[in-house]
């Protein structure tokens, strides 16, 4: 599963989002940078945004391409005649969860390129949810979906990913230093110590000296 934030503004809410996909097992998310910026706020993420990569784009259009030639289905949190109860989606298949700005909405373009708009049934006056708090709730509901459908946790990340990420994780200030260089990951062993760190950091100092 992985979320597109369709110009979704408010550093806060991005925060938020970045935390709750941190939560649930998203290890990256698609940004559509706002026309006016993003206001910045620092406290929400706790540290998400070091497990959780995102990905930022200039057009909503570019990252909706991107995941249906992945296979993905795509929800998009929407109030319209056609909305689906949220419950109603089956969040088993490889989902996206797309969300508009904080104002405005989904763009047109974004309204028109989904499966499915969704919504979560209200009962009081206001007619709406904070983007980031309607997003927990929907997750809460994917996550229900995707654990009893033993589709949750660490073993369906890619392998080449989880290497990847496992590596930034314990060695954040070489993983740095490597992808200055344009170096390859090395080996970890299960302490996340380099396999063989003498010979590697010997080749390493042999390559960038020729």
């Amino acid at each position: 599963m992985t979320v597109i934030t369709d110009e979704v503004h408010k550093g806060r809410n991005l925060a938020a989002i970045l935390r709750t996909c941190d939560a649930v097992g998203i290890n990256s998310v698609h940004i559509v940078k706002p026309k006016s910026g993003i206001k910045s706020y620092r406290g929400t993420a706790s540290g998400s945004e070091k497990w959780v990569r995102t990905e930022l784009y200039e057009s909503v259009a570019t990252p909706i391409q991107k995941v249906r030639k992945c296979g993905f289905q795509i929800i998009a949190a929407h109030l319209s005649d056609t909305a689906l109860d949220y419950r109603d989606i089956d969040y088993t298949k490889p989902t996206v969860i797309l969300l508009g700005a904080e104002k405005l909405g989904l763009s047109q373009y974004a309204k028109d390129s989904v499966d499915h708009h969704i919504s979560i049934p209200m009962i009081g006056m206001v007619a709406s949810l904070n983007v980031s708090v309607a997003f927990a709730i929907i997750m809460a509901e994917a996550r229900h979906q995707r654990t009893k459908a033993n589709l949750s946790g660490f073993d369906q990340m890619p392998k080449a990913i989880y290497e990847q990420r496992l590596f930034e994780w314990c060695q954040p200030k070489l993983a740095t230093y490597c992808n200055k260089h344009g170096l390859d990951y090395p080996d970890l062993n299960e302490y996340g110590d380099i396999v063989d760190s003498p010979n590697w950091l010997r080749s390493i100092k042999e390559k960038l000296s020729k």
